[in-house]
């Protein structure tokens, strides 16, 4: 498959302004909370997860997104935004410090809220525009 320089310019672009927000919101998450938890990553595979959920029930129901858009706020801006690299090193951060029932804690939240995140956002999308 061949891809326009629009669209993998889309793609940049949405990586760029995801990247940003995602530091954005780690630094804010940081200084709030403090850095003995990784409140900033939680935070931003939550959030990404009910946008990720909301604009793909959006645009099944009512927008028909152009492959550009799409890749721009999909692929781009929730792909540089969520963090499941960084999640998995973080993982790896509080198993190696030996605070087994604090990695846990943060593997099930991460997977539950962050899975629950995005059905919530299709049923209140669905319960808006149906």
């Amino acid at each position: 498959m061949q891809f326009s320089p629009l669209f993998i310019a889309s793609i940049a672009l949405g990586g760029a302004i995801g990247a940003v927000a995602r530091h954005s919101v780690s630094v804010m998450m940081g200084s709030i909370m403090g850095s003995g938890f990784p409140w900033g990553t939680l935070t931003v595979n939550i959030v990404g997860s009910f946008l990720m959920g909301a604009l793909l029930e959006i645009s099944a129901l009512k927008l028909s997104l152009s492959p550009e858009i799409r890749a721009l706020l999909v692929t781009g801006f929730l792909g540089a935004f969520t963090t499941f690299s960084t999640f998995s090193l973080d993982v790896a951060t509080l198993y190696e410090r030996g605070n087994l029932g604090l990695t846990a804690l943060y593997i099930i939240v991460s997977v539950v809220v962050g899975i629950s995140a995005l059905f919530g956002a299709i049923a209140l999308v669905r319960g808006i525009l149906q």
